[in-house]
């Protein structure tokens, strides 16, 4: 068979068009058939035809949003960020979460690869291996949707083909597949296809013109199973890809994603970000981040929800006034949520304070009356659900014509195609999804279905409360899914008994009794942590978990409910770091309630938001608190200060600047430096007050350390790094191994560091300063009054930049220790420098 020339269509050398003159026959003295060639030319059609098919398929089975929305009516442009991996070790059990590097506001904004799907990919420069990730409700699938329609109106013009493959064809495990058949004939996305032979021929001679996304794996370890290492067999008979041979669809999935298939092809493989990820780690060319809604994108959102101009500006106004629910919304598929509630809502106070109460309202705006007993079977099922971490309802659970029925009808199950089989049912929604789990765990019905159990015991119960030890004592991480079940665990538990009749057929005293006991075992567990112990994320967890509780309902609270935010702000540490763990707009809100009830008991707090990502809109609100110092992202901190400036507020402006610290700073990222450049260009100017002498933070400033892992600063760096030295005349400590600073950055650097009056201790060790780099030092340090050690081992200097440093050493009376050794220097020129003065070492 002749691959087809490819189609006349697609610009001229683009690589399929490459490709299909590869795979064309040489050019020679032969005259083929009318039939060949008619052969050929049916081929060409055929696949010209597909393409086009393939697009307006696309472009109708992609508009579909949540609950009857469309794309073309609703979607909102979301942006996307690059983002990077802090290392590149061979740790077995690296996790994706762990190894990302975040990064500020400001920074995040700038690797943002903008609003549109084409400028992803032209961001992208050919890398082929490329992981998006976020959260659950975030935009992922929506992101994708909006990829392939651009596709199908030839915006993306990189690729001939596209196939999107759902994870959840995972759950068809008989071996009657092949690679064609996966991707031309039983994929829901894809349309019926004339000629799969002659397509698929296309597909193999250009693969560097398809395009696979994966979507549907909720879990990294999903992609780890299979990317495990293959049977040589099973991997010789893939290769084979004989029509005769059939495989599953994990088989087919796992050599795609190995590139055993269509090793030339562009991968995007969406999944939420939790999890050991190693083998994808190792594999992945880039990673992209689904960044959710900013205020602007929530109120386009509503704008385009509501088409009622009246009921826009009310729902609009009904935000504004609500704090937390309008942070909510910075999740996307929560926003959505948040516009149902509001559809319904008639007054201010009937606003949902907390994601309970939000799941709790939409919830019941789905359900039909005198339906307790369906909704009963659907609660049992979703609690499963959770238990088995998987939103599909289980292959093995009969869902009787009537529940399915009704739980369609009301949008609490939605009903997926895979294959073209028997529509698959799961959950509409991951929040309606962990309200209905709780459900049945606070309150299995009693008598309406057989097949529940009668009761859910105390330990059950407590398996749910955060914070579990494993077997070995240590705490157990948690999934997404059982962090939010345990907030709305704990949200209901507390929610206004009156509205959560209707949603269990106990008496009033035997419900009473229940709640009751159920709170006290809530209170005892939290009053039995030790905060000391718990970790930053989970005194995050801890302060959703109580919020949740205490406010779920305006006229809920209980003294229980008190009495556990009372027990959270006197227990929180005083140092209160979120150092490494994402801080989202809704957590600021939660941290910032569980601090106005420490404030309020005269306590002061430290807070470390380093490493957050907290946004700058974040950062001011908690500025705002009492604290007695702060540390932020450099370069957020500095464009809140200039914010508060153009605002005139100089009271909270003062207070911003003033707790503001730095010390001890340990620079990971070259954009670093480039932070503290422009704080020390505020420092000495003055700029934001004449009354203030300069910026706190930077006379306090007296360790700098620079430990970037994967990109080094270099002499470009160095230069940027001088000109903030010389304003930094408290440092006492300066770190600068192993990051590639060169003769002409260490130039840069020595008129620098002879002004500083207090350093004591330098290292330059393992750059690859030569000799004339080392006579730049040798030439300053008589000037550099304080040092003690200077550490320039493993540099590229040879005998005569040593002999520089030794002639100068001895001008030195202070300095305690030279470090200088380097296999360029000759054995027998260091030894007599070592013998002329003992301050010179080998290590």
């Amino acid at each position: 068979a002749v691959a087809p020339f490819l189609m006349s269509s697609i610009q001229p050398g683009s690589m399929s068009d490459t490709a299909s003159k590869v795979t064309t026959p040489p050019a020679a003295p032969l005259s083929p058939t009318n039939g060949k060639l008619e052969c050929v030319s049916q081929t060409l059609k055929a696949v010209k035809d597909y393409i086009q098919q393939s697009k307006i398929h696309m472009s109708q089975v992609c508009q579909d949003m949540e609950a009857g929305l469309r794309m073309n009516a609703h979607y909102v442009n979301v942006s996307v960020s690059q983002r990077e991996i802090a290392r590149a070790g061979k740790n077995t059990n690296r996790c994706l979460d762990k190894e990302l590097i975040i990064t500020g506001d400001i920074d995040r904004q700038k690797n943002s690869m903008g609003q549109s799907q084409v400028s992803i990919f032209d961001s992208l420069n050919g890398k082929r291996y490329n992981v998006l990730f976020g959260n659950a409700g975030m935009g992922k699938t929506t992101v994708i949707k909006k990829l392939c329609l651009d596709w199908s109106i030839d915006c993306i013009p990189q690729f001939d083909f596209v196939f999107l493959l759902d994870g959840k064809q995972l759950a068809l495990t008989e071996p009657v597949h092949s690679l064609q058949t996966l991707l031309l004939s039983q994929s829901s996305f894809a349309p019926r296809c004339a000629d799969p032979d002659g397509v698929y021929a296309q597909i193999l001679a250009a693969p560097k013109r398809v395009l696979i996304v994966f979507d549907g794996f909720d879990e990294l370890r999903h992609y780890e199973v299979l990317l495990q290492t293959q049977k040589k067999e099973l991997v010789a008979s893939l290769q084979k890809d004989s029509k005769a041979q059939a495989f599953t669809v994990k088989q087919l999935f796992s050599s795609i994603l190995q590139r055993v298939l269509l090793p030339g092809c562009t991968l995007l493989l969406a999944t939420r970000p939790r999890g050991t990820a190693s083998q994808l780690l190792r594999r992945a060319d880039s990673f992209l981040e689904v960044c959710g809604f900013t205020p602007a994108n929530v109120e386009t959102y509503v704008s385009q929800y509501f088409s009622d101009p009246g009921l826009r500006e009310s729902a609009l106004d009904f935000l504004k006034s609500s704090s937390y629910l309008n942070l909510l919304c910075w999740n996307p598929a929560l926003c959505h949520l948040v516009c149902a509630a509001l559809e319904q809502c008639k007054s201010e106070a009937a606003l949902p304070r907390t994601l309970t109460a939000l799941c709790h309202k939409v919830l019941c705006l789905k359900m039909e009356k005198d339906r307790g007993k369906l909704l009963s079977q659907l609660c049992s099922i979703a609690w499963e659900g959770v238990k088995s971490n998987s939103s599909v309802v289980p292959k093995g659970r009969t869902v009787s014509t009537q529940l399915r029925a009704f739980s369609l009808r009301t949008g609490l199950l939605l009903s997926q195609s895979l294959m073209r089989r028997t529509p698959l049912p799961l959950f509409s929604s991951l929040t309606i999804f962990l309200l209905l789990s709780v459900l049945f765990l606070h309150f299995p019905h009693p008598v309406q279905c057989l097949s529940l159990p009668r009761t859910v015991t105390d330990h059950s119960f407590l398996q749910t409360l955060p914070f579990q030890m494993g077997a070995k004592g240590r705490r157990k991480p948690q999934r997404e899914e059982m962090e939010l079940t345990q907030r709305i665990a704990a949200g209901l538990l507390f929610h206004n008994r009156t509205e959560l009749q209707s949603l269990h057929s106990y008496s009033e005293t035997v419900f009473r009794d229940m709640v009751a006991s159920k709170q006290a075992l809530v209170m005892k567990h939290l009053e039995g942590l030790c905060f000391g112990d718990l970790s930053s994320a989970q005194i995050l967890e801890a302060c959703n978990y109580v919020y949740e509780a205490s406010f779920t309902h305006q006229e809920s609270g209980t003294d229980t409910s008190a009495k556990m935010l009372t027990h959270l702000a006197s227990n929180l540490p005083e140092l209160l770091t979120f150092r490494g763990v994402p801080l989202n707009p809704p957590d600021v809100f939660t941290v910032q309630n569980a601090r106005r009830a420490g404030g309020a008991e005269g306590r002061s707090f430290c807070l470390d938001l380093e490493d957050s990502g907290i946004q700058i809109c974040g950062l001011r609100t908690l500025v705002a608190l009492t604290c007695a110092f702060l540390r932020a992202c450099i370069a957020d901190v500095v464009t809140l200060w200039e914010e508060l400036e153009k605002r005139s507020d100089e009271g909270l402006l003062q207070g911003a600047v003033s707790k503001f610290k730095i010390h001890p700073l340990k620079a990971t990222q070259v954009c670093h430096i480039e932070h503290l450049e422009r704080l020390v260009s505020i420092h000495t100017s003055k700029r934001l007050s004449d009354r203030w002498e300069g910026v706190p933070a930077v006379k306090e400033l007296y360790k700098l350390e620079f430990d970037v892992e994967n990109s080094k600063i270099g002499d470009k760096g160095a230069e940027k790094l001088a000109n903030a030295l010389v304003s930094l005349h408290s440092l006492e400590v300066l770190n600068l191994s192993e990051n590639c600073i060169g003769d002409q950055g260490v130039k840069k650097l020595a008129l620098a560091l002879k002004d500083l009056p207090k350093l004591h201790c330098l290292s330059l060790y393992s750059n690859v300063i030569s000799d004339e780099g080392a006579e730049s030092l040798a030439a300053v340090l008589p000037h550099m009054a304080s040092l003690t050690d200077l550490d320039i081992k493993y540099n590229k200097m040879t005998d005569i930049g040593a002999q520089s440093l030794g002639a100068s050493l001895r001008k030195c009376s202070k300095v305690k220790t030279l470090r200088m050794w380097n296999q360029c220097i000759p054995y027998g020129v260091f030894e007599r420098l070592k013998q002329q003065d003992s301050r010179i070492l080998w290590q």
